[in-house]
């Protein structure tokens, strides 16, 4: 019988926001999205105020300050360090693990009846505890959603779990007992919309939506939630995604720290993105077939005048070269843009990707050399992984960015940057 472990990190990027920072022990911090807009993450004491995910931070700017909320803007790099290390230390568990988000990762531990898997859950956390300074829950199950279920139980204290909740050691009296409790919209991808039609049909608990009717599930939502059910039922659907696949579309779009009005440095803003979109496609080995760009106004600034365009431009000859790349997203952008608007928000998108080893040469290429092209590209990658991104790049993107997004509560990068270390002072 298969059996996973979900291991997830409690109140992940504001863990790590405390976790350097020993003044704020106790203390209620948020971490705040792009251009500080809106609450992305919550420390328990945050969470014990009402105040809600997503909630703009202007709204709460106030009640922030007299309840000593700490704000920080997100910091992406210390956030992806701490989550390989603490997929390093789970990895000492189990040989088969699959990451499936920055802070939660499924192990598969069938193999390991002989042990005793709540305490190895608790050894789970200990360590990781004890090496990292971050607090985990386990969730230990027979599937992957009902492994899903388990963390929610094990994160709320529920079946007199203590952070590690087994549900293979469970009755099915009790774990009927435990499901009639739990509202549907805890099950692994029930969205609100899906709650709310189950809802409407009389299903609101777990235990009503595992004793469902699959056919009428199938027919009136889909095969997904009805594969959803078997797994609430313990039969295993899902598989451990050990190799994450290639993605079949690369995307980077940011909204601006201020108001750009200019064709020009709309092109260097979508040369920036494109150029990491570009470095993410080759470190999958791929090449794109067409771009696309699109720009946009403030949608939530009804004063001002609103406009906004996309284009798809398919490529005479796919590629994974920044250069071209750029020159073609500059000549859509010449197309697309209108002046006399503010322009708060820019993306790009390479999709038709495809493996570079299985890309074809044409007869007519527009006089690139492809392995002088691929060279060019290793050796910038190169360049830039070993002092930082963007220390060569097209002359495309500019120098100053006025336009970045605001990042105003940034915390030191710690554990990326050398200038960010802590500094202990001997007295």
């Amino acid at each position: 019988m298969a059996i996973f472990a979900l291991v997830d990190c409690n109140n992940f990027y504001a863990s790590c926001e405390k976790l350097f920072n020993p003044k704020l022990a106790n203390k209620p911090v948020v971490v705040l999205s792009n251009n500080d807009g809106c609450v992305v993450a919550r420390s328990a004491e945050v969470k014990a105020l009402g105040i809600p995910m997503g909630v703009p931070w202007f709204k709460i700017e106030a009640q922030a300050r007299q309840c000593g909320i700490v704000a920080f803007s997100s910091n992406y790099a210390l956030y992806a360090d701490m989550s390989n290390r603490v997929v390093e230390v789970l990895s000492l568990f189990s040989p088969n693990l699959e990451v499936y988000s920055i802070d939660e990762s499924f192990l598969d531990v069938s193999g390991f009846g002989d042990l005793n898997l709540v305490e190895y859950g608790m050894e789970m956390r200990q360590k990781v505890q004890e090496w990292l300074g971050l607090a985990v829950c386990v969730g230990i199950a027979p599937t992957k959603t009902l492994a899903k279920l388990a963390n929610h139980c094990a994160k709320k204290g529920m079946a007199g779990s203590d952070g590690v909740c087994d549900f293979t050691v469970m009755s099915d009296a009790q774990l009927t007992q435990l499901f009639s409790g739990i509202d549907v919209g805890e099950v692994w991808g029930v969205g609100r919309k899906i709650a709310a039609r189950l809802q409407q049909l009389g299903i609101s608990t777990v235990l009503q939506l595992r004793s469902a009717d699959t056919a009428m599930i199938s027919a009136r939502f889909s095969v997904v939630l009805e594969r959803t059910v078997c797994e609430l039922r313990g039969v295993s659907c899902l598989d451990l995604a050990e190799i994450v696949p290639d993605k079949q579309q690369i995307m980077c779009s940011r909204s601006f720290g201020q108001y750009v009005y200019s064709g020009k440095e709309l092109e260097a803003i979508v040369a920036s993105y494109i150029a990491r979109a570009a470095e993410k496609l080759r470190t999958q080995d791929s090449l794109a077939g067409a771009l696309m760009v699109f720009i946009r106004t403030n949608p939530f600034s009804p004063h001002e005048p609103q406009y906004q365009r996309a284009l798809t431009l398919p490529l005479p000859n796919a590629t994974a070269d920044t250069r071209l790349l750029v020159n073609w997203g500059s000549k859509i952008v010449r197309q697309i843009f209108r002046a006399g608007y503010a322009y708060q928000k820019a993306g790009v998108m390479l999709s038709e990707l495809r493996p570079r080893v299985m890309a074809q040469d044409t007869l007519f290429n527009n006089g690139v050399d492809l392995r002088r092209s691929q060279q060019v590209m290793a050796t910038m990658d190169m360049v830039n992984q070993r002092w930082g991104r963007g220390t060569m790049r097209t002359a495309a993107e500019g120098v100053t960015k006025s336009w970045q997004m605001k990042r105003q509560r940034l915390s030191p990068g710690y554990t990326t940057d050398w200038d960010g270390l802590p500094v202990v002072s001997a007295v």
